[in-house]
């Protein structure tokens, strides 16, 4: 027997005693809970100084956040009067307690300061707005100290040092300093783009001087979206403000705001996605799965969007108090914030049209870029002017099948935008069809690839990818107007379940009725199968509702279905569409060309790769050294 357990191998007949643990123990305890690790502790103090009404926060760590936080901000301040009462358990200033679901701060439970003092040496110095001292408390250990005077401007400076020294088991469970400093720079950085107007300014100040700058961003300042864009292109760069589309959508009260990127600017993992609910940062398994799901049908499985995302809405309609860390919510309807996103971002994706990532071009001119140590060229005539460039070329061309090229290939489109087939005439483009954004078609190399020339630059088209896309778009059309086609099993296919994963399989019927996939209860927990959808041909009925069983438990919704059939429909428009190694003629390729503007999401494949490159005009002058 195991004497572990305090009735297993007791030789008494008295139960254990009942203990009111005392305040030091509870604020341990609740430590725990609030703050994991010194991000948690930064988040929640920068969160306190928002609260105050701070435009202007710096912080300064050292040792990874394990010797010293310090938290500097220039908000309304705490009165002498309520320094002791700050430090005290549960209270707080945000809330009256009336209405938990009315939070419109942050911060709201009061545990923060009062479990950093019982798990490490806090000091709190403050001087409110129109007060004439400032005062500190101090806290080690769960150990109030007296209020005494101190000296400081305004706002307040809370300063943390020896986390968790008062609980050295859990120091032993800390990351390498540099993973912690890397924890915290991730919180604030995601609390930076919730505040653009808010200046931020983090130090890690171990060892001696003033510290190392590791991140800054001063306040934004114009409307919503361009404070935002400016805030972002400081945190994630340039790159990704420029291939972002912007994001204002509503629905029956939740508004979305952000910026999301475009599907060729895709990343390895799911690090480029920072979520916020009234301006709260989450991690949110609803939100991360609608992100994805609005993405599904563009990316491949192991790539990932970049998105930053706002849902705002009444604090009524979201629950922030179902996570210790407040990292998760809880809306009153999670249907209609799911769909708000998956909508929001498919109708913003396809306003975007056949628009493609700056970061393509930036990699193909990489890789075209002079061996280095090769002589600079230097070149001394000046660019004519497009008139005299145009009459040299024609007196200077030479007859089109003596190159190669078929007659007729130049500058020819179809008015209906269609590919014809071979053998039909087509008029001739006129010139400026080279003013249209992908330009007009000027020769085909490798039986795969499309030149184009327009008014400031070339587009290099891949004529498979780009003419599977328009394909695979049309009969996405095609099966949202007619609708997905079932076929009858003969027999239907009876699969056991229990009767829990049945009823959440049976609420979601009518969404995969639409689908061409029919169920209906066959009593207990199993379920029959009727219908299945027609194009996926003979399926394993039972293993397709274990997938979306999984999916339901897992993100509260099932788009498994949806996936298989629009992976049928890509493989459908790869094998139709256009082939690499075919010669196509200038009308067709021009043609081509005219569809893919007209087409949304045509820049890029089934598979999320670009289908076009554009090269302006004067990077390729620097590639020859023309500038």
């Amino acid at each position: 027997m195991s004497a572990l357990h305090p009735y297993i191998g007791s030789n008494t007949s008295e139960p254990p005693v009942i203990r009111q643990l005392d305040e030091t123990a509870i604020n341990r305890i609740a430590a725990g809970e609030v703050v994991e690790r010194p991000a948690s502790a930064v988040k929640e103090l920068v969160e306190n100084a928002l609260d105050a009404g701070a435009t202007r926060i710096e912080i300064a760590i050292s040792d990874g956040g394990k010797g010293l936080i310090r938290i500097t901000d220039d908000g309304c301040g705490i009165p002498a009067s309520d320094l002791p009462l700050a430090l005290a358990r549960h209270a707080t200033s945000k809330i009256d307690g009336s209405d938990l679901l009315d939070i419109r701060s942050f911060g709201f439970r009061g545990e923060a300061l009062a479990s950093l003092g019982a798990v490490g040496r806090l000091s709190v110095t403050s001087r409110p707005t129109g007060h004439a001292e400032a005062a500190r408390i101090t806290v080690t250990g769960g150990k109030v100290s007296p209020v005494v005077p101190a000296a400081l401007s305004r706002g307040t400076v809370v300063e943390l040092r020896d986390l968790f020294y008062a609980t050295p088991a859990r120091l032993k469970f800390m990351r390498t300093d540099r993973a912690e400093s890397q924890a915290i720079t991730d919180i604030v950085k995601r609390l930076a783009m919730a505040e653009p107007s808010v200046a931020f300014t983090l130090r890690d100040v171990s060892g001696d001087g003033d510290g190392r700058l590791v991140f800054r961003a001063d306040a934004e300042t114009g409307d919503l979206f361009d404070a935002l864009r400016g805030r972002l292109s400081r945190i994630l760069g340039s790159e990704f403000t420029e291939n972002a589309i912007a994001i204002d959508t509503e629905r029956e009260g939740l508004r979305l705001t952000g910026f999301a990127a475009l599907p060729t600017y895709s990343r390895g993992s799911a690090v480029a996605q920072y979520l916020f609910v009234n301006g709260r940062p989450v991690r949110d398994k609803l939100l991360i799965g609608a992100l994805r799901a609005a993405y599904m049908d563009f990316l491949s499985r192991d790539r990932h969007p970049a998105a930053v995302l706002f849902i705002d809405c009444d604090p009524q309609q979201v629950d922030v108090n179902v996570h210790p860390a407040k990292a998760e919510v809880r809306f009153r309807d999670p249907g209609m914030a799911r769909g708000l996103i998956v909508s929001g971002l498919r109708h913003a994706l396809a306003d975007a049209g056949h628009r493609a990532s700056t970061t393509v071009a930036g990699a193909t001119l990489g890789v075209m870029r002079p061996e280095a140590g090769a002589p600079g060229r230097v070149y001394q005539m000046d660019r004519p002017s497009r008139g005299a460039l145009g009459a040299a070329h024609l007196g200077q061309a030479p007859h089109p099948m003596s190159q190669g090229f078929p007659p007729g290939f130049a500058e020819a489109a179809t008015p209906s935008g269609r590919i014809e087939p071979l053998g039909t005439d087509a008029p001739v483009a006129t010139p400026t069809a080279t003013d249209l954004p992908l330009g007009a078609a000027r020769a085909q190399v490798h039986e795969n690839y499309i030149i184009a020339q327009t008014t400031d630059g070339i587009v290099i088209v891949d004529q498979h990818a780009a003419h599977e896309r328009l394909v695979y778009e049309k009969l996405k059309r095609q099966m949202a107007e007619n609708g997905v086609a079932a076929q009858a099993l003969l027999i239907p296919e009876i699969v056991d379940l229990s009767e829990g994963d049945a009823a959440r399989l049976l609420s979601v019927a009518p969404d995969l009725y639409r689908m061409g996939l029919a169920i209906e209860p066959f009593g207990g927990g199993a379920v029959a199968v009727r219908e299945t959808p027609a194009i996926l041909g003979e399926i394993n009925a039972r293993a397709l509702l274990l997938d979306i069983l999984d999916e339901i438990a897992d993100l509260g919704d099932s788009t498994t279905l949806g996936a298989r059939i629009e992976a049928v429909l890509s493989r459908v428009a790869c094998h139709g569409s256009i082939r690499s190694g075919r010669w196509m003629r200038g009308e067709e390729m021009n043609a081509l060309l005219r569809e893919m503007e007209a087409t949304p999401h045509s820049g890029q494949c089934n598979h999320g790769r670009p289908t076009y490159v554009e090269l302006k005009l004067a990077d390729i002058e620097r590639l020859f050294g023309r500038t």
